[in-house]
């Protein structure tokens, strides 16, 4: 059986593109068939996404409607914030304990569609035991981080940092830099013609691929006991 492939419609871009334009409940609710027609594309898109990226890794995420982001934005704390986010965004995660790092996408037209791959949010356990193998092996983090063709697809790591390097690191360590992040993120954008080709799927895995040694480190450093094992 062939890969399940799955498009993009330019629907999407439009819908997207009016609702940042009118970002109001009652344009929304006049809309609203547009938005689930929208929204029922992006799901069979992440289905197919899932269905893809099971032949290589493990996902605890059960379906693609699972995975999608809220279209509504929390206003409880933020009254002057619209009330929808024109975007549609998901993530797929990896079965925890045992393998670590997130995968995710976002589709947002102006050539703000990406994917993004990583640790938003390490657990401060998690991050000491990072920083801890950034300070004995950042060689190995070098040598993976420049590797191809993750290096080429999604360039450098981002993220929330430190302003100086963590207590408890030389301020002059080799790897300060690696040190001082809070987050560990890698991206890659991609235009509105990008998402709307034929292989834009193929390129999202493609993408995600990539990241695997990475995240293969990542997962030893946060799964292994003191003895390695």
């Amino acid at each position: 059986m062939p890969p399940a492939t799955v498009r993009i419609r330019p629907t999407v871009l439009s819908f997207l593109t009016d609702l940042e334009a009118h970002n109001e409940k009652p344009w929304f609710e006049a809309n609203k068939v547009r938005y689930q027609a929208a929204q029922a594309n992006l799901v069979a898109f992440a289905d197919a996404l899932l269905e893809r990226m099971r032949e290589h890794d493990r996902l605890s995420t059960p379906s693609g409607a699972k995975s999608m982001m809220r279209i509504h934005t929390d206003q409880r704390f933020h009254k002057d914030r619209p009330p929808y986010a024109p975007r549609f965004g998901g993530r797929l995660a990896r079965v925890k304990p045992a393998l670590r790092g997130g995968y995710f996408f976002r589709i947002q037209p102006g050539g703000r569609s990406h994917v993004t791959c990583g640790f938003m949010g390490p657990e401060p356990d998690d991050l000491r035991l990072i920083r801890q193998d950034i300070a004995y092996d950042h060689d190995t983090w070098r040598r993976v981080l420049r590797g191809k063709p993750l290096r080429s697809l999604l360039g450098d790591l981002f993220g929330e940092e430190l302003a100086t390097v963590p207590r408890g690191f030389p301020k002059d360590h080799p790897a300060a830099d690696l040190l001082r992040k809070k987050q560990f993120l890698l991206r890659r954008s991609f235009t509105d013609a990008e998402v709307l080709a034929p292989d834009f799927l193929d390129e999202v895995v493609r993408t995600y691929r990539a990241v695997r040694p990475w995240f293969d480190h990542m997962t030893a450093v946060l799964t292994s006991d003191a003895n390695g094992a």
